[in-house]
Parts: structure tokens; sequence; C-alpha cells
């Protein structure tokens, strides 16, 4: 029996997702996470095979939370599932350690796939995602301004462009308020950009950020 946690917070996406793995007699739902702070306290209570990980989600986020969870559980497999297909979100999630990405366009068939395939140590990634990683491989980096960001710049300009102040961001993240200030910095400085505002601009203009943020922005 593999046991798969499942993290989104969207409670709809989460009972969709149940209700088709449910259906696999060798596949048990042991929970259900809305939020990356939620899915580490229970993988450290349940230790399940393999995680389903929404990328964009406040607070954390899925990349922080895929990050912190496989640095503490090595043994646990994290299948990235996300509304985008377009770089750099699949290669960075594949950098902090996922063993599969998944498009919520997923056929339901290529959901099972991807969980038994990384259940038994092996890697699944999406076809039409794999694709697109592929012809950025080609082309090199370049594409987007924000792929020359760091791991950790990364998560920082993604909270922020959610609205986050340095505070929050320091809290989640667990790092002094100079120091996420100091990634802010750079932020700005590598993207050419000088506030807040033109920050979520350039990430909306990369495809960064959920219709819900836009909406708010």
């Amino acid at each position: 029996m593999i046991r798969l946690l499942l993290v989104d917070d969207h409670h709809l996406v989460r009972s969709g997702l149940k209700r088709l793995l449910d259906e696999e007699d060798d596949l048990e739902v042991v929970a259900e996470a809305a939020s990356g702070e939620d899915a580490l306290r229970l993988v450290r209570e349940l230790e399940p095979d393999v995680v389903l990980m929404d990328v964009n989600m406040p607070g954390m986020g899925g990349l922080e939370a895929t990050r912190r969870l496989l640095s503490a559980h090595r043994n646990v497999k994290v299948i990235a599932v996300s509304m985008y297909d377009e770089e750099p979100y699949p290669s960075r999630l594949l950098e902090a350690g996922a063993a599969g990405y998944l498009s919520k366009d997923s056929a339901a068939e290529e959901v099972v796939a991807a969980v038994h395939q990384v259940a038994a140590g092996k890697s699944f990634v999406a076809p039409s995602i794999a694709s697109r990683l592929a012809v950025s491989l080609i082309k090199g980096s370049g594409g987007s301004p924000f792929d020359q960001l760091s791991q950790r710049e990364m998560q920082v300009a993604l909270m922020v462009t959610q609205g986050q102040g340095t505070q929050a961001i320091s809290d989640t993240l667990c790092l002094s308020p100079k120091t996420v200030s100091t990634y802010r910095y750079r932020v700005f400085e590598k993207l050419d950009v000088h506030n807040d505002v033109e920050l979520t601009r350039l990430a909306m203009r990369y495809g960064l950020l959920e219709e819900r943020h836009r909406e708010t922005g």
C-alpha cells in the first residue's frame, strides 16, 4: 500500500485528487494539508510514502516546503503539482529534490502513473512539461529574468509578490529580517526593479502568479 499526503490550499482540488486516488486498490490517502506548514507537520507525524505538493500556496509555498521536507525526510517522495508548466517552476522544484512534476491539467491515469513510478524510486515529469524543459535546456538560461535567481531569492521574490512583508517572510523562512532584506535587495538588483509593484508586474508578465494574486494586485 502506497500512503499519500495531499497538499493544496483549495479544498476542491484535494477532494478531487482524493477521490481519484482512493479508487486505486494499492493507494491510500492518509491525510490532507492546506499549507506547506501543515504538510511538514503531517509528514513528521504520519511518514507518508508520497506527497503531492501544490506549488503556489500562500505562506511557505510548495518550493520551500519541498526543500525543507526532503532535507528532513529523505525517504519521502514529492510530486509537485502546479497549474503552470512553464519555467522556472519545473526546474526549481526538481532542483529542490521533487521526484515528479505534474500539471493540474494532467489526466487521471497520468496522476496514478506518476504516483506508482515515484513510489518505485523513479522520476516522473508530465510529457508536456518534459518537452518544455528540454527546449529550455537547449536554449539555455535567459528565457526568463527569474532564471538568474537562486532558490532562496526565488522564494523571497514569490512571497513578496503575494504581499507578504519582511517580518512575515522572516517568520516563515526562519531567517532574520536583515537577511530577508538582503535577499530582497538582490532580487530587485538582478531583476532591475525598484519596488514591490514592479516586481509583481514582472512576475505577472512571466506567468509566476495565480489568478487570485493577479486580481488582488
